[in-house]
């Protein structure tokens, strides 16, 4: 977006290190083709290009845009999913917000892959906003970005509703894997793992060795610092 106000991308380096983690933490349903996508003012998704990078990432490297694979989400589309992505996860008092901290740069990364497991949130995706756009359009005659906060909050809740009801069904199915994809790429930064208390594999306390009592027993003398 060329905006000054625009959160700040994502270099390609972090993204792919993302994708890497939330990989193991996101299943993957390979979802099938939900049909046409409707009918909205969005600008369309391009295709899809690249080769990916292999089993081992060369995480070393400075990765530029087009290098493995190109983005594909439309400014339109990027638009929406970053209003999309502070609604799931707003800014608080102790959290960033989830735009803020790239997430809607992890999603461009994660559908515009070439591999067959991100193919169907790829569908889901794109799917899900065209369904907010239609809603938005429907409801206020505005896009869903210039709706205003209301009927964006409306329109989301009234699609998590819907999902409560039938998760297999649009527009519920395509939210709850949005928002899957939200909150599985915001707590897999550092940000997100600190609004969780994640602290990682760090020392707790000081450890000076295994007890006296228990080298004696084991016939060991302690060893000098």
């Amino acid at each position: 977006m060329n905006d000054s106000n625009a959160p700040t991308r994502v270099d390609r380096r972090m993204a792919l290190k993302w994708i890497s983690s939330a990989t193991a933490s996101l299943a993957l349903p390979g979802n099938p083709a939900l049909g046409a996508a409707a009918k909205t003012g969005l600008k369309a998704a391009a295709e899809p290009g690249g080769q990916g990078y292999g089993p081992d990432p060369d995480l070393m490297k400075v990765y530029k845009p087009g290098d493995l694979w190109p983005l594909t989400l439309s400014d339109d589309q990027r638009a929406l999913l970053t209003v999309l992505c502070d609604i799931i996860l707003p800014a608080d008092d102790q959290s960033p917000s989830a735009s803020s901290v790239g997430v809607p740069d992890f999603i461009d990364e994660w559908i515009s892959s070439p591999y067959p497991g991100q193919a169907g949130d790829r569908t889901t995706v794109l799917r899900g906003l065209d369904k907010l756009e239609e809603e938005a359009q429907s409801r206020c005659g505005k896009s869903f970005v210039k709706a205003g906060t209301a009927v964006q909050l409306a329109i989301c809740q009234d699609f998590a509703k819907a999902a409560r009801k039938d998760s297999k069904k649009d527009p519920g199915r395509c939210f709850l894997r949005l928002r899957d994809l939200i909150a599985g790429g915001y707590y897999t930064t550092p940000e997100g793992m600190k609004d969780i208390g994640y602290r990682g594999n760090i020392s707790m306390a000081s450890w000076d060795g295994p007890p006296k009592e228990v080298l004696e027993k084991l016939g060991l003398e302690p060893q000098e610092a």
